[in-house]
């Protein structure tokens, strides 16, 4: 029997603001096995939640987080973006993906790295983005567990395979095919699929055997995956090394 893990993403949007730290409990008051959660840095260099380059979609504010300290932001959203630190503490011991939004630098990657280590969530945390950033995520983290994100659908190269060393292949659904599926896992990689959200799109996704479903719907993908022959993962798959 196979495990699909269950991924919040930006934890339970349809009942709370994404982000949020009402969002990721409440996804995982929903069946949740994880999280997924968007990391930015402030002027400053605190890593927080957000998504946007600017607090204009989800807060109607017209400023940029790169310009903000952390004690700015927080002023402008009533505490509302929590920083890394705070969603490490109120995910318990849970999986957490974090994925590294924008142009992503050697200082994002660090202070990022640093926040999970000195909390001790390392073996809990996972990372999810493009190729560059998660290169630089190697450099700093031999051990790191990765989900590389790739958008066609043409394989990775081997060479840039080798330097990453992911443990997922992180794929837009709609690319995902069954000769996908048995290609990725062939290559001996778990295959991550985003962001799914209709029943039908669900069920196809599990039928073809995908590892793990990031989606908005969490609340419905555990309803599909506990009616059908799949077997749901508590804390999903960890990292080998």
């Amino acid at each position: 029997m196979q495990t699909v893990t269950a991924v919040a993403h930006r934890g339970d949007p349809y009942r709370f603001r994404e982000n949020t730290l009402d969002s990721l409990r409440s996804a995982l008051g929903q069946g949740a096995d994880a999280v997924e959660i968007d990391v930015r840095l402030t002027r400053d260099g605190v890593p927080v939640l957000l998504h946007d380059e600017t607090l204009r979609r989800l807060w109607e504010v017209e400023r940029p987080l790169g310009a903000l300290s952390a004690e700015e932001l927080r002023g402008l959203t009533a505490g509302g973006v929590p920083t890394l630190e705070e969603a490490l503490a109120a995910t318990g011991d849970s999986r957490v993906m974090v994925d590294l939004c924008g142009r992503v630098g050697r200082r994002t990657v660090e202070r990022t790295l640093d926040v999970i280590r000195q909390s001790g969530d390392r073996d809990r945390v996972y990372y999810s983005a493009d190729a560059e950033a998660m290169l630089a995520v190697r450099a700093a983290d031999p051990a790191a567990e990765i989900a590389l994100t790739w958008t066609t659908l043409a394989p990775p190269r081997p060479a840039l395979l080798a330097a990453i060393r992911p443990r997922w292949l992180n794929y837009r659904f709609s690319l995902v095919s069954r000769e996908l599926a048995a290609r990725v896992h062939r290559d001996g990689h778990l295959l991550s699929v985003w962001t799914p959200d209709t029943r039908r799109s669900l069920s196809r996704l599990l039928d073809l055997g995908v590892d793990s479903i990031t989606t908005n719907r969490i609340d419905l993908l555990h309803a599909l995956r506990s009616q059908g022959p799949v077997r749901t993962g508590v804390r999903g798959p960890r990292n080998p090394d």
